[in-house]
């Protein structure tokens, strides 16, 4: 999605189920992988510590940010360059392809994430007001 010369990777009213190849039948929380953490791990304990503050955009960021080692002195301008791209969105995010979890985001474009064995999971499912996409698959058909 583009708004003027801004990317934006987020949705409103949409749930982005888990991807059609996943082999999670719940979710969960990935682990980390020797000392730093992975982008899963990241975006993980950003969505399971925050449900519904922050949009799929900062997330995005937040990690890229954290990866990168930025200060908050330089998110700013660091923000805008990174948005003049196309980003992946939380469809490509190992949450939604690998560890089992949906990702909801509500009108206003703030997300949380549910596992796929939970009971909101399925209500979202079911939900016919909001829209729903699925996870990009893993492996290509």
């Amino acid at each position: 999605m583009k708004k003027g010369n801004i990317h934006t990777t987020n949705y409103t009213d949409t749930f982005i189920e888990v991807a059609e190849d996943t082999k999670a039948t719940c979710g969960t929380k990935p682990s980390s992988k020797g000392d730093k953490k992975t982008i899963a791990e990241m975006q993980y304990e950003l969505l399971a510590n925050n449900p519904y503050k922050f949009t799929s955009d900062d997330i995005i960021f937040q990690v890229f940010a954290d990866k990168n080692d930025l200060t908050k002195a330089e998110y700013k301008q660091a923000r805008e360059q990174f948005f003049s791209k196309g980003q992946a969105c939380l469809r490509c995010s190992p949450l939604t392809k690998t560890y089992g979890f949906g990702v909801h985001a509500d009108s206003n474009g703030k997300v949380a994430i549910y596992g796929i064995e939970t009971e909101q999971y399925d209500k979202f499912q079911n939900d016919p007001k909001l829209k729903k996409t699925k996870a990009m698959r893993t492996s290509k058909k």
